[in-house]
């Protein structure tokens, strides 16, 4: 037992633990076996005296009143299970030990654990590294629940049947699974990838497992404020944004400085910090707007590189559902604002938070078009004689 208390720190350094949770693990395994060594129904208690380096097995009685009928075993508990007499002593035998105790008070009797025989030995190992390893987990997940939402890095360690990613980060297993891959990635063993922790779930099979993501579109804004110190400092702030996967996405961008303009540091000289980062998620193509306030300069804005006529907001968004905005444009732009394969209308909405409506009106010039379409045939109606010549024949 000296040798437990020697080696504590020992172990809370080598698990990353907390001293006073290896001591609680210790104090609760020690616990766990008297009450199977002994008796189930006893309260027992343990203390670790590092003074004179030795843990402390206690029998714990409690001091009840002479008439209480727990005193007498044929009383039950809340479960219906008959409570054991022995763990109850009555004020005035108590007061025969110690005249200075109370009913509530309890009386605490040392126990030698070698007593107990070697089986108790093996049973207190056991029962302190399965209680270790719950502190451990617990350490774990608490501390990449604190991460999600933010990039981490780790080397490809196999890849299953079903395509998904296995990658150790650190202490522990991630998992990137296909549908959180961007499409046309393939990974092999040994490959080093960032990806963004989207949860912290706990496997029956694989035990703690952190769920990562490279289709999210926070992973979209960490990799740019790893590229844009002024992202980084606070300077420019992502407002919101979305993603349609190694495809093409959008990021609405402010900023408090008049001096910095946030599109353009993003986009970096000729390019070079967006295309940094585009290159990292399979040549994705990223779309940076202005954020504004006003929902209907936003609206118009998101629908870059179309140029709208109006904007009116129908139905304003709450409760996590999207608004409805209905947009004039004219018909030479409507192709922009939709985008190919609908994929520019779509991150719009996505941005902004509101369906997009789509109303077409004819240019000035198609309406000029039309009139001279109209006054030629005019022309030709006027040109044909052949009704007058009739009348004269």
């Amino acid at each position: 037992m000296d040798k437990i208390i020697d080696i504590l720190d020992s172990i809370a350094y080598e698990k990353g633990l907390k001293i006073d949770d290896v001591e609680n693990a210790l104090k609760e395994a020690l616990i766990k076996t008297a009450q199977k060594m002994v008796d189930h129904t006893l309260i027992f208690d343990a203390k670790i005296d590092r003074t004179n380096k030795k843990l402390v097995l206690l029998q714990k009685i409690e001091v009840i009143a002479d008439e209480d009928r727990r005193l007498f075993g044929d009383s039950k508990d809340e479960d219906g299970n008959t409570i054991n007499s022995e763990n109850y002593i009555s004020i005035d035998a108590a007061k025969d030990i110690n005249k200075d105790l109370e009913i509530g008070d309890f009386l605490s009797y040392e126990l030698e654990f070698e007593n107990m025989g070697r089986n108790a030995a093996t049973i207190l190992s056991s029962n302190f590294e399965f209680r270790l390893q719950r502190f451990v987990e617990e350490n774990i997940l608490s501390k990449y629940k604190e991460k999600i939402g933010k990039t981490v890095s780790g080397v490809v360690s196999r890849v299953d049947k079903n395509e998904s990613t296995f990658i150790e980060i650190g202490e522990i297993k991630g998992v990137l699974l296909r549908k959180n891959r961007i499409k046309g990635e393939k990974f092999k063993i040994g490959d080093t990838l960032k990806a963004v922790v989207k949860g912290v779930n706990i496997d029956k099979n694989l035990g703690l497992i952190v769920e990562l993501s490279r289709t999210s579109p926070k992973f979209l804004e960490n990799l740019l404020a790893l590229e844009v110190p002024e992202l980084k400092d606070g300077k420019i702030t992502i407002e919101a944004s979305a993603r349609i996967p190694g495809t093409r996405s959008k990021i609405a961008l402010s900023t408090t400085n008049e001096q910095i303009d946030p599109i353009g540091a993003i986009v970096g000289v000729k390019g070079v910090r967006i295309n940094a980062v585009s290159s990292q998620l399979n040549k994705e193509s990223i779309d940076c707007i202005e954020f504004s306030t006003i929902p209907e300069m936003f609206v118009a804005r998101a629908l870059s590189p179309a140029l709208v006529n109006s904007v009116k907001i129908d139905i304003e968004p709450k409760n996590g559902e999207k608004g409805k905005a209905i947009v004039t444009i004219n018909s030479d732009q409507k192709s922009k604002a939709i985008g190919k394969d609908g994929l520019n209308i779509r991150l719009a909405s996505m941005l902004t938070k509101y369906e997009i409506e789509l109303i077409e009106v004819a240019t000035s010039s198609q309406s000029i078009s039309t009139l001279d379409k109209q006054n030629s045939e005019n022309e030709e109606k006027t040109m044909d004689t052949s009704t007058l010549e009739a009348l004269f024949k």
